[in-house]
């Protein structure tokens, strides 16, 4: 199992700088894992479609591209829908948070 330090666990829930926020096709902004996290529990289907289908992964991307997060990257990739979507991203944050609070105590 990967092991984690407070300061990588803490770079990828933070909020990512305002040049790299999510831009989601219903107008909505992400700015970390959590705003992720958040919106694909609350984004309709077609939101969802646009931006992971065939031809696009887009939140896998930006979680790869940005968030730098191999792991979540992976998941997403393999997501079939907005739920499972929406669960991958809800377990990283719980995972990341645990790792967090663990080190704190």
């Amino acid at each position: 199992m990967a092991k984690y330090r407070k300061l990588e666990v803490g770079k990828l829930l933070a909020d990512v700088p305002a040049e790299y926020v999510f831009r989601c096709h219903d107008g909505s902004v992400f700015r970390s894992m959590r705003d992720l996290r958040d919106a694909l529990e609350a984004i309709s289907e077609d939101t969802f479609l646009f931006h992971a289908n065939a031809g696009r992964n887009d939140f896998g991307n930006w979680v790869s591209d940005v968030i730098d997060d191999p792991e979540l990257t992976r998941d997403l990739s393999n997501a079939a829908s907005r739920i499972e979507a929406a669960k991958c991203v809800a377990s990283r944050v719980s995972f990341l948070s645990g790792k967090l609070e663990s080190d704190a105590a």
